[in-house]
């Protein structure tokens, strides 16, 4: 059997590039069939072919390697907070409004947090990526061992994924890191949350927006978003006791009472039974401080960075500021 399999992928290779004939070399990549035939009676012959069609991408190692987030806040904001992206938000709203309405209401995710995720993640579908999701996954899979073991589940997913909806694994692009369509949705998270928004029989995230946007509203609601509530507060801080609160997780654990007593002050009225998390952010003149509360944590199980989760409230608050005033002066 060993034999004929290694056989069967030397002819399917034969005639293939060097750099697709890298992923098929891969040793790891043997184990991973075996376990998709396995596990989900997956026929050999046709993942055999399927990657043979694959091919590693040194740029996408490249890219994982340096991500945004390692930037100071400062340099970070100004990729997103941008005039740009406001004003398109503001028109993606408008041209959404519907959906966006029924979301909130189905979820309880506030519209102007949705077109921030979306305006953050693809500027609107205008950028949803050019990498081939089976390469972006095989190449983390099998090239980048830092994040193998969480990129191989999820090819794992995406061979899942495109079984279930009956869709090419080759068809598909997304982001260097496998994510896809308007919210860059990773597979298990497609799996798991994606929805069919507008009930025509397909959950599709890379042409209809009405499926993104009650996407990332279920993977909010299903990660706790607390419809009403706040999502951070600036925050003054004094004393020698607040420095320790920023080694603890981004996970709200202190309630405002517990971190007044540590030297944090919300600048916003906050309940003091409200959990929150101090952060700090680097401006051009200094450190800023934050209280993140239970939607800011929710934020960051999209990605799991403060950056992030801060770009994304900012912004979305600009968006919906913009388009209010927009109305205010219509009237």
């Amino acid at each position: 059997m060993k034999i004929r399999f290694a056989m069967l992928l030397f002819a399917l290779c034969g005639a293939v590039s060097a750099e697709t004939l890298s992923v098929m070399s891969k040793p790891e990549l043997r184990g991973f069939l075996d376990e998709m035939v396995s596990r989900h009676n997956f026929q050999r012959t046709e993942l055999a072919a399927l990657f043979s069609q694959a091919e590693l991408k040194p740029d996408i190692i490249e890219a994982i390697s340096r991500p945004a987030e390692a930037k100071p806040w400062y340099e970070y904001r100004d990729i997103f907070l941008t005039r740009a992206r406001i004003e398109g938000g503001v028109e993606f709203w408008d041209e959404h409004a519907a959906d966006l309405a029924r979301a909130e209401k189905t979820y309880g995710v506030p519209a102007e947090i949705i077109v921030a995720i979306i305006g953050v993640e693809t500027r609107y579908g205008k950028n949803t990526g050019s990498y081939r999701v089976l390469d972006a996954l095989a190449t983390l899979a099998f090239d980048y061992p830092p994040r193998s073991d969480f990129f191989r589940k999820e090819l794992e997913q995406y061979l899942l994924l495109t079984r279930e909806e009956k869709i090419p694994p080759l068809s598909l692009t997304g982001s260097y890191a496998g994510a896809m369509g308007l919210p860059q949705f990773i597979p298990s998270s497609f799996r798991s949350y994606a929805v069919d928004f507008d009930s025509d029989g397909r959950r599709d995230l890379w042409s209809n927006t009405s499926d993104a946007i009650g996407s990332v509203a279920h993977y909010f609601n299903e990660h706790g978003w607390q419809a009403g509530k706040a999502v951070a507060s600036r925050a003054e801080v004094s004393g020698e006791r607040y420095p320790s609160l920023l080694e603890n997780d981004l996970k709200p654990a202190l309630s405002m009472a517990q971190l007044r007593e540590q030297g944090v002050r919300a600048s916003d009225p906050v309940p003091m039974d409200a959990l929150g998390s101090l952060l700090q952010f680097e401006t051009e003149s200094g450190m800023e401080y934050w209280v993140g509360l239970q939607n800011f944590y929710v934020i960051t199980r999209y990605n799991h960075s403060a950056l992030y989760a801060m770009a994304v409230y900012q912004l979305s608050q600009q968006i919906s500021a913009k388009r209010q005033s927009r109305v205010t002066s219509d009237k």
